[in-house]
């Protein structure tokens, strides 16, 4: 079932993507608090605006930091790769990251002083690896035709795509010289 979507709606800032996490390091070693997110549209960076983000997660306090797990469904709006047409693709983000505190060199992802977790990196980070297989409309989306430009998804626009590409072309002469040397045997 597709999420409802507000079209029209003006992205979050990602500020709403900085959590304060100061009692959980001011707790001992396994101190957890489970969270969800229902968040509508969300500008996650300067060049990736979420249609929406939802579920749960869970913060435990490690001797290193804080890890993060959860599993969230992202919005992403674009165009299907093959077809071109508007879509809004559903991406499953399964997250494990630890953010370490105290505040330590040569980390990725680490809690301020302030006490607070920035979600909006590792976000940004799971939704391209996520998305990077593209787009589609759909699983069975049969994109455009290459001569015409029609979608297949519509009609058959009736272009015949026997082109074969020239630098296959020796290939497709043995091919079709194969073919006309074996003739089927009859059987009397």
């Amino acid at each position: 079932m597709m999420p409802q979507v507000n079209e029209t709606a003006r992205p979050l800032n990602p500020r709403v993507l900085r959590l304060n996490v100061g009692d959980i390091t001011g707790a001992g070693p396994g101190y957890r608090q489970e969270a969800s997110l229902d968040l509508p549209a969300l500008q996650v960076s300067d060049d990736l605006v979420l249609a929406f983000l939802r579920g749960p997660f869970r913060l435990s306090r490690t001797r290193e930091g804080v890890l993060l797990q959860g599993e969230l469904l992202a919005g992403l709006r674009g165009e299907c790769d093959r077809c071109l047409t508007p879509t809004l693709a559903e991406l499953p983000l399964q997250m494990e990251e630890l953010y370490s505190y105290p505040l330590a060199s040569g980390v990725e992802f680490s809690i301020g002083e302030d006490g607070m977790l920035d979600l909006a990196p590792l976000l940004r980070a799971e939704v391209l690896i996520a998305g990077a297989s593209g787009l589609l409309c759909r699983a069975d989306c049969r994109g455009l035709c290459p001569r015409c430009g029609a979608s297949l998804n519509e009609r058959d626009c009736g272009c015949e795509l026997d082109d074969v590409d020239p630098r296959l072309a020796a290939l497709r002469q043995l091919l079709d010289e194969a073919a006309t040397t074996q003739e089927p045997e009859q059987e009397s």
